[in-house]
């Protein structure tokens, strides 16, 4: 764990941003006060509708029996599930037991979650045998005691169980005492290093962020659809914390598709609220999209993603409130506009420190940050010194200025990282994976912007002599073969004798996506 100084814990405490919640007080204490609201899983494959109460009976027995079975404050959940409900009963489960929850995006591949498993050592892990592209991989779970399926009949190997075989007959009652200061979730994230990292958030940064998010949201935004993937850390939040604290109902939607999500819209009354820009555009955009659709997008908060100045501008110009925010799953909630602020401020700029939040810069731009809502380090202690100093300061590797005012904008990143529609590509990852076909010498990967997406990785290849460039076709296929997610594949190719490169030989990626730019 990184070092925090007593000064900063004492503050946070004395300002109320630390307290004695656990994550498990907070869904329980929030769920008891709206057991009526609605939880509705928009899905052609595992639909539901019931209330939040129905979902916390669900989630109660599962920490009952998990209880039984010797799930006890401290031990590791994993789960790798799309936006189902049995999603949340594994989630609400774990908080209720004390018990640090480890979400996996569901389309992550086997080299991933290999490494994640490896890694988190779970006593639990819950998946579903196939969606979409995942498939369930029986052999990296060997060492894991309990193992879970959705949907999975009980045949096969002895060793799997149907998630329904471990529901208590009767729930557990109240909520299992832990530390609020120890850790309660474990994100893992790709970014600059090969290998996803593992990013250790406690109850008390985990209930202060909920609160924070919350109390920055406008009002009367309408039901909700959250279709961020719950295996990421601003889906988990979107969908299991927010709306629970806020009394709200909890609409889910296992697969981002504009035609479908219109149509709910309607039927259904739904509302978007922001995320990465592209969920907003690729509905705009969409041959469906009416006037009446546009009437129930009022606010849309954005981050995860670039956001390009041309979608506030076009946002704001229908009548939608639009407000930037900055953060990472490290740090969740550095910089964001309040929806009272100037326009300028919330269409053009990351916004300013939300509460208690700190933020200073180096002398070459880059944005260091600390405050409540910062996590306790990685489950890498090397990763863990590098990022942070004895201070309580995180090193975000992103660059940005700051106004008069003191909002921030962010201008570039010193971290090789394509942020693709709200998820983090590690170019170092892409790049090794390239390297393995026979006829590349080198591989760069930067990101190139995408209209719709933000940026996508764009890959520039020097060859081995007397090879010709591989299609795309052809490394699609070889990043099939090597089991990594479809989202990091590369989605366009370009061929270079010589990279721009410093005096050391470095290669210059600053001017490789620059080229790509013009």
């Amino acid at each position: 764990m990184r070092k925090i100084p007593k000064a900063l814990v004492e503050h946070y405490e004395a300002q109320g941003w630390w307290t004695s919640e656990t994550l498990g007080d907070l869904i329980a204490d929030g769920l008891a006060a709206a057991p009526d609201a609605g939880f509705v899983v928009h899905s052609d494959v595992r639909p539901y509708s019931g209330t939040c109460a129905e979902v916390e009976s669900e989630a109660r027995r599962l920490a009952a029996g998990l209880r039984q079975r010797g799930v006890v404050p401290g031990d590791v959940i994993a789960m790798q599930l799309p936006n189902w409900k049995d999603a949340a009963v594994v989630f609400w489960a774990a908080a209720l037991l004390g018990a640090v929850v480890v979400p996996i995006v569901h389309f992550y591949g086997r080299k991933e979650l290999s490494h994640i498993l490896a890694t988190a050592k779970p006593k639990v892990f819950v998946s579903t045998e196939r969606f979409g592209r995942m498939t369930f991989h029986p052999d990296l779970c060997v060492d894991v005691p309990i193992v879970a399926l959705v949907g999975h009949d009980g045949s096969g190997d002895e060793r799997i169980e149907g998630l329904e075989r471990l529901l208590a007959d009767e729930p557990l009652r109240g909520v299992v005492a832990t530390d609020p200061a120890r850790p309660a979730l474990i994100a893992f994230t790709s970014g600059t290093t090969r290998d996803p990292k593992g990013v250790i958030h406690s109850h008390q940064t985990l209930t202060c962020e909920t609160r924070q998010l919350l109390a920055n949201y406008p009002p009367n935004r309408g039901r909700q659809l959250t279709a961020t993937p719950v295996g990421h850390f601003i889906g988990m939040l979107s969908a299991f914390l927010i709306p629970v604290l806020e009394g709200a109902p909890i609409d889910l939607c296992d697969v981002w598709d504009p035609g479908r999500v219109l149509a709910l819209m309607l039927s259904d009354g739904l509302s978007i609220g922001g995320g990465p820009p592209y969920f907003l555009t690729s509905l705009m955009d969409h041959p469906d999209f009416t006037p009446e659709h546009m009437a129930r997008i009022t606010t849309a908060g954005l981050g995860g993603s670039t956001v390009p100045a041309a979608v506030t501008r076009r946002l704001s110009d229908r009548g939608v409130l639009v407000y930037r925010s900055y953060g990472s799953t490290e740090h969740p909630s550095i910089t964001g506009s309040s929806p009272d602020a100037p326009e300028d401020k919330r269409l053009f700029t990351d916004g300013n420190p939300r509460p208690g939040v700190e933020i200073r810069l180096t002398e070459e731009g880059e944005i260091l940050s600390r405050g409540p809502d910062l996590c306790l380090g990685y489950t890498d202690p090397e990763l863990t010194a590098t990022a942070f100093d004895d201070d309580g300061w995180y090193r975000t590797g992103d660059v940005g200025v700051l106004d008069d005012d003191g909002y921030l904008t962010i201008t570039d990143r010193k971290a090789d990282v394509i942020i693709r529609a709200g998820e983090n590509i590690s170019a170092l990852e892409v790049e090794e994976v390239l390297l393995a076909m026979p006829q590349v010498a080198e591989a760069v990967v930067v990101a190139a912007p995408d209209r719709r997406l933000g940026e996508r990785a764009a890959a520039v290849l020097r060859l081995k002599p007397g090879c010709q460039l591989p299609s795309i076709d052809e490394v699609r296929a070889h990043f099939d073969r090597a089991g990594v997610a479809r989202q990091k594949w590369p989605e366009e190719l370009h061929e270079v004798d010589v990279y721009p490169r410093t005096a050391s030989g470095k290669v210059q990626k600053f001017l490789v996506r620059q080229s790509l730019a013009t």
